[in-house]
């Protein structure tokens, strides 16, 4: 969600840290209309580039950039934005600056350019600047923060009554409360409208007329709503396992979520089954994974990271099933499950249940949740568990509670981006998170302007996905060359 491990949202307690899981998407009934077409931002002074401070790797620049935490009120506080830059490695062939989205919601743009610069493909580094940057309220750009002890509270998404849904409204609105007063002003201006402005500040600060950008999971949707905002000021946009805003209904954001999250598993069993290096290789693998299931849901599974703690069935799905999928770690996988297997059982337990999710202000800014009460909240649980019933307790339906009454800023809509260069949107056809029906979407949206880039492969990020899929984008960011509508690449083995 929308959402790997890696996409969090750090909310840094005012006693101790705390992080909350921020990964999911959800949707809204009824189409918002497109944001308006804001006009260019206010006069930007350039970036004042200076080493990274340690631990960055040698070679990462770092500066600040001002700008309004309200866009709407451009004369109102002000907010500074940690951002990084690696030079390209060969000056003489320097095309501009590229600035990567980060995921999540929550990923630090910062950290990736500092230490991750290998998610880059050598053609990449050698013809651009890598620019990335801290959304606002995350890392070095105003993080959000929260009461450690007010987190530690968080109920089960594992509602069983009115009761508890209603308590999971009352303590939604206390954290969202306790958030806001530690965070300042900038807490309600989080959402991805806010961050497109913020974007095109960027753009003009780095001396770019048009904008060169690669957004991954989560910033897809900043890029598609910058192309929509400001489509006439776009060069280059790769979109890498894409984000469909245009979801109407909960119950059918979260049957997609569902369905890409079981056609991985579905994906895993039949790997092992031609695997003779599977250490489930020969057996039922999804019975033993059901078998799995059931310890936990009676509390009698071990954590294989926390000795002597039972592992929640939610825990064992999304920590480590869906996490693995991400990188299609299938023999990770299996080894995983068949060391569970044969562990020792706990003694017979009431059952752990996974932490709620904080509710994350960015993600509940830019996704409408209309759960109205527990009685809807269970008929959505029961359909994720017919759409995935190897995955219950998805993080997506983890999302839904945490959002539930929270504000939306930037609700769902379709894409409108008339005067858009072509965009070219990247998905893996087996993809867990983002699954290739919301890429085929997106691209439908995009029209003329939509040209999607398939990988036939497996896991969330497909770029770097062998030499067909890396020679395409490259050749599309450094001389706008886009690839034939309809153009596939076959999966690499893992």
């Amino acid at each position: 969600m929308p959402f790997r491990d890696r996409s969090t949202l750090r909310l840094v307690a005012a006693r101790g840290t705390a992080t909350a899981v921020a990964a999911a998407t959800t949707a809204v009934a009824g189409l918002a209309a497109a944001p308006a077409v804001h006009a260019s931002p206010p006069a930007t002074a350039a970036l004042r580039w200076a080493p990274c401070a340690a631990p960055a790797k040698p070679g990462a620049d770092c500066a600040t950039l001002s700008v309004p935490v309200d866009w709407d009120r451009p004369d109102g506080p002000g907010l500074d934005l940690a951002v990084a830059r690696r030079k390209a490695t060969e000056p003489g062939a320097r095309v501009g600056s590229m600035v990567f989205g980060p995921g999540g919601p929550g990923d630090s743009g910062v950290e990736r350019v500092v230490s991750g610069i290998n998610r880059f493909s050598p053609e990449v580094r050698r013809r651009f600047d890598i620019v990335s940057f801290d959304p606002r309220g995350v890392g070095g750009s105003n993080p959000v923060t929260c009461s450690g002890d007010l987190l530690a509270e968080r109920p089960s998404p594992e509602l069983r009554s009115q009761a508890d849904f209603d308590a999971t409204l009352a303590y939604n609105r206390r954290l969202r409360a306790d958030c806001r007063a530690r965070t300042g002003p900038v807490f309600e201006h989080l959402d991805t409208g806010q961050t497109v402005r913020d974007l095109d500040a960027l753009r003009a600060a780095l001396g770019e007329r048009k904008l060169t950008f690669h957004g991954s999971s989560y910033g897809t949707l900043l890029g598609a709503q910058y192309a929509e905002t400001y489509p006439r000021r776009v060069r280059a946009m790769v979109l890498e396992s894409v984000m469909d805003h245009s979801v109407a209904a909960t119950r059918e954001f979260l049957r997609s979520e569902a369905a890409a999250a079981q056609d991985s598993f579905q994906e895993f069993v039949k790997w092992c089954a031609g695997a003779a290096d599977c250490a489930l290789h020969g057996r039922d693998v999804r019975a033993v994974w059901q078998g799995l299931l059931a310890r936990a849901a009676r509390g009698e599974l071990a954590d294989p990271d926390s000795p002597g703690r039972s592992l929640p069935a939610s825990d064992l799905v999304n920590k480590y099933a869906f996490r693995r999928f991400y990188e299609a770690d299938y023999a990770g996988l299996a080894t995983v499950i068949a060391g569970m297997e044969a562990s020792k059982p706990l003694p017979a337990s009431p059952t752990g249940t996974a932490p709620l999710p904080s509710a994350t202000p960015v993600f509940c800014s830019d996704w409408q949740l209309p759960v109205r009460d527990y009685r809807e909240y269970a008929s959505l649980v029961a359909a994720m568990n017919v759409t995935a019933p190897d995955l219950p307790y998805l993080l997506p339906i983890h999302m839904a509670a945490a959002c539930l009454g929270a504000p939306t800023a930037n609700p769902q809509h379709r894409l409108n981006a008339p005067g858009a260069p072509p965009v070219l949107l990247s998905n893996a056809l087996h993809d867990p998170a983002t699954g290739y029906p919301w890429a085929v979407s997106v691209a439908r949206q995009l029209g003329r302007s939509g040209v999607l880039l398939t990988y036939e492969g497996w896991g969330h990020g497909s770029v770097t996905s062998g030499p067909c899929m890396e020679n395409a984008v490259d050749s599309y960011l450094t001389d706008l060359a886009v690839p034939a509508r309809g153009t596939s690449c076959p999966a690499e083995p893992s």
